[in-house]
């Protein structure tokens, strides 16, 4: 039997008599556990029931927390967890797709090449499409430079057919199902033998393999030897090895077709037949031997080296090579290779596979890095499959070859499980595993709504709907008759469109059919926010002035979210402004304004800009006359220039400083390599102390690492991110946030540059060439110096002294539970401050130089400067005046606050 007319034969004496293939399983997409929500399992196997809280594993050194599970298919499951060191920080996600050999819907098979063909790289996601998989990921490492055709370093069997042979290598194991549907990992080796129409023989090295030196020998693959080429290979050399010439062999139906001596043949091998790749010793075997219309034998196996058995790739149904072992008997196990050339002892994204003791379930493992980890080690992973129930797994090639792909539920396409090392790009692979589906159409199962899962107050959103039936299979949704609802008074639907109208948590529901699915939504409200700002692009305080902003918020448990714009309330002071969507543009600058202030506010949570005149970016540097030199340095293995170039797509009438590198001769000597353009020998200074800087990169797609080299006014050397990976083609403003490297001012810009680090270097590309243009520095607002008299109050007494003079207050200045209140209205004029009062809400609001403070009657919090905080002592009235904190006065409006005890007086100034 054979999925959606693909190559991937469904033979199991575990599968039922008779199957109908109707459609491919879809995915059931869990909510995490410790929402509430329902986890639906298959009603062809058992049941299981959610529970409230996460499940939990540990292990010896770290913990994994379950966060959600996923039905895939018929058989087939995904399960998510949070894996964390006990000691150490940071987290990474490991992804396990579980697959249940026992369901008669389940197949698993390896994937390659274009058109299921070796020699020919192509990502997962192009596999398993091409292929109708309901999941995959990568499997065997394989060969990256350019000079080979990137065949996988293991075996590969894809439905009982082998594709290509292991390599000379040790310790490389490899994973496999049977015909039966018994999983296995195994090192094997090749065996096989050439016998010429005279009876004579010569040994066949390899089958459909890239040329590589041999372990532990360390000699040239191809040398002295005889290589088969089957129509699987894709390539069109046999394949390139400028070591060795070849004389080849075509053979067709048994006999020989055509010899080649010295040059490869420019044919492709047959469907009936294949090429001898000889050299040396073997060449001559095929001269003395082998003649046109001849006839010839070849036979070949895979060998166990554990057992010495051979071993007939028609009873495997798949086989994919791997690296070291993993887990044995369930614990684990010695490396059984050197894990050097995988940064083993590094964290980086892994790939893995393994099986559980009665051999029923295989175990498809990703690990993904996260911003506080970039990965895990090998000994890590070990440790993790064994927590998760491996009794034998063995490492595939990971880095950035890490994918996995799922068709989510009710959906037609596949999607990427999970970013990778480079974010969106999927990287070319040798091969990978498969997961199939072969279950039959059901009858309608569930629905699940698609769409934000976090809202705002005011925010509107339509959501979608995926249905599946009792196999998973997808089901078209717009075929379904759908009435959607709240459960809860969140907001309001009109169709699919959803409203949100009040802060709380709640769910979507949708019915179709007399099935019922429901999603949780929750609406944030001002009491869920730790902090807000405005991330907005540079703009001095003029008419005309166009300003992007948009307002970001952290919430008390952690997410950082960006406030949709139709959810805030702009007020501007000093200036008129209009809005559209997050664009703000001044229409008008008041005469007497020497700042301005635009305060937005979400659910009435206050964050607020400040402008002045003459704060845009200042250029810097836009190479159009440079009267300086600029220079190359290049560590030991890395060779480049530096120019002044024109003609850039994108800004063609632009000069721009062009770094060209080459890290070629270093990649491979354990060390991080690095092209540097240098400015005016000793570097460039910048004026003043810029905040923050913009520039223009012209990027070249290599993943390098992009940076500069700043020396502060204490002379000390600090290495400034402007770009983690060049992961774009083309122009690109970057933004560069100076003050978080805590630089003394006057800083001095010596060098640009792009690095490739010693992890990982095939990730990255060895030789490209970038682009900068238009620097600019980013100052902070300056604000006039404000007025700071000197305030002198008395305990209990209605009246004070402002710069010597006397001053009636509406209420004195007071002690309560050891608290000092003073009367907020009085200081803040007297300040220059900008006092406004909200009787609805009980809170007053205080304007100073750049400063916003929020204050409400009876709340212990504070926000200052967008960040919840919490206060000395809560605010509070008195005579109908608001008293607040001393402290708050000083730490809050940087005023100097002393306390004379025995005078019982408070000097403010």
């Amino acid at each position: 039997m054979v999925v959606n007319n693909k190559n991937l034969q469904m033979i199991s004496s575990r599968s039922v008599s008779k199957l109908v293939i109707l459609a491919l399983g879809g995915v059931l997409l869990l909510q995490p556990l410790q929402s509430g929500a329902v986890i639906y399992a298959e009603t062809v196997q058992t049941q299981t029931t959610a529970t409230s809280a996460a499940v939990e594993i540990k292990t010896a050194n770290a913990k994994l927390t379950q966060q959600k599970q996923e039905m895939i298919a018929s058989g087939v499951k995904r399960v998510d967890y949070v894996w964390s060191p006990l000691t150490g920080t940071g987290t990474v996600n490991i992804h396990v797709v579980e697959i249940d050999l026992t369901n008669p819907y389940v197949q698993l098979n390896a994937i390659s090449g274009k058109n299921n063909t070796v020699a020919s790289l192509n990502n997962v996601l192009n596999m398993a499409k091409e292929t109708g998989a309901v999941a995959a990921i990568n499997a065997d490492v394989f060969q990256t430079s350019s000079s080979s055709e990137g065949s996988p370093m293991g075996p590969q069997i894809t439905s009982g057919k082998l594709m290509s042979g292991p390599m000379a290598l040790q310790g490389m194991y490899a994973f496999s199902v049977s015909k039966d549907k018994v999983p296995s990992i195994d090192l094997y080796g090749f065996d096989g033998i050439v016998t010429a129409a005279d009876g004579t023989t010569f040994p066949i090295a390899g089958m459909n393999e890239s040329a590589y030196t041999t372990e532990p020998d360390k000699q040239s693959s191809h040398k002295n030897s005889i290589y088969l080429y089957t129509d699987s290979w894709a390539a069109s050399s046999h394949p390139k090895d400028s070591s060795t010439t070849p004389t080849e062999v075509l053979v067709s139906g048994g006999i020989v077709q055509q010899i080649s001596d010295g040059t490869t043949l420019t044919v492709t091998p047959p469907a009936d037949g294949y090429i001898l790749r000889a050299h040396g010793t073997a060449a001559k075997f095929v001269r003395e031997h082998l003649t046109v219309g001849s006839n010839v034998t070849s036979d070949y196996n895979l060998v166990s080296k554990t057992t010495g058995a051979k071993v007939d790739a028609s009873s495997m149904q798949m086989m994919v090579g791997g690296h070291t072992i993993l887990v044995d008997q369930g614990k684990a196990a010695t490396f059984s290779r050197d894990i050097t050339g995988v940064s083993g002892a590094s964290n980086v994204y892994r790939t893995a596979v393994g099986y559980t003791k009665d051999a029923n379930k295989v175990l498809l493992f990703t690990a993904e890095g996260t911003s506080t980890r970039n990965g895990m080690s090998l000994k890590e992973l070990q440790e993790a499959m064994v927590g998760l129930g491996v009794w034998k797994g063995v490492n595939l090639d990971g880095g950035g070859s890490t994918t996995m792909v799922e068709r989510p539920l009710g959906e037609f396409a596949l999607k990427v499980t999970h970013p990778t090392t480079g974010g969106t790009y999927l990287r070319p692979v040798a091969n990978g595993i498969g997961v199939y589906s072969t279950a039959p159409q059901g009858s309608l199962k569930g629905l699940v709504a698609s769409g934000p899962s976090t809202m705002f107050i005011g925010q509107t959103a339509t959501f979608g709907l995926k249905a599946y039936d009792s196999y998973y299979n997808p089901v078209d949704a717009s075929t379904l008759q759908q009435q959607w609802k709240t459960n809860g008074s969140i907001g309001m639907f009109a169709g699919n469109t959803f409203t949100a109208l009040k802060s709380g948590s709640g769910s979507i529901q949708v019915a179709s059919a007399g099935i019922t699915g429901e999603y949780p939504v929750s609406v944030i409200g001002a009491d869920q926010i730790a902090s807000m700002s405005i991330d907005a692009s540079a703009a001095g305080l003029a008419a005309g002035t166009n300003i992007t902003a948009n307002v970001k918020i952290t919430t008390k448990d952690g997410l950082n979210l960006t406030v949709p714009p139709e959810s805030i309330k702009w007020e501007f002071k000093g200036f008129k402004a209009t809005t559209n969507g997050n664009a703000i543009t001044i229409t008008s600058v008041n005469d007497s304004a020497e700042a301005g202030y635009a305060i937005a506010r979400y659910d009435g949570y206050p964050v607020m800009l400040t402008l002045t005149k003459g704060s845009a970016p200042v250029m810097w540097e836009s190479f159009e006359k440079v009267g300086y030199g600029i220079t190359f340095q290049g560590t030991e293995g890395a060779a480049g220039k530096v120019a002044i170039v024109s003609g850039l797509q994108g800004k063609e009438a632009s000069n721009a400083l062009q770094l060209t590198y080459d890290f070629t001769s270093g990649i491979g000597n354990g060390k991080t390599l690095a092209a540097y353009a240098v400015l005016n020998g000793n570097g460039k200074e910048v004026s003043g102390s810029p905040t923050g800087m913009q520039l223009d990169v012209y990027g070249d797609q290599s993943f390098n690492w992009l940076r500069m080299e700043v020396k502060d006014g204490a002379g000390k050397l600090q290495y400034v991110d402007l770009a983690k990976s060049i992961d774009w083609t083309g122009w690109k403003t970057l933004t560069v946030d100076l003050s978080s490297y805590g630089l003394t001012g006057p800083i001095t810009i010596k060098r640009m540059y792009v690095a490739n680090i010693a992890q990982d270097q095939d990730e990255r590309a060895a030789a490209g060439a970038i682009a900068f243009d238009d620097m600019k520095m980013l100052y902070p607002p300056v604000v006039s110096d404000l007025t700071r008299p000197a305030i002198k109050l008395t305990i209990n007494k209605k009246t004070a002294t402002v710069n010597g003079a006397d001053v009636k207050l509406d209420t004195a200045p007071i002690v309560l539970s050891g608290v000092t209140y003073l009367p907020l209205r009085f200081i803040a004029d007297a300040m220059g401050a900008e006092v406004a009062w909200d009787q609805t809400s009980k809170k007053v609001t205080v304007i100073r130089g750049d400063k916003l403070l929020e204050l409400q009657i009876g709340n212990a919090d504070l926000i200052a400067g967008g960040i919840r905080q919490p206060a000395p002592a809560a605010p509070l009235v008195r005579d109908g005046r608001t008293l607040v904190p001393l402290r708050l006065i000083s730490e809050q409006l940087g005023l100097l606050v002393n306390w004379d005890g025995s005078a019982k007086t408070v000097t403010v100034k």
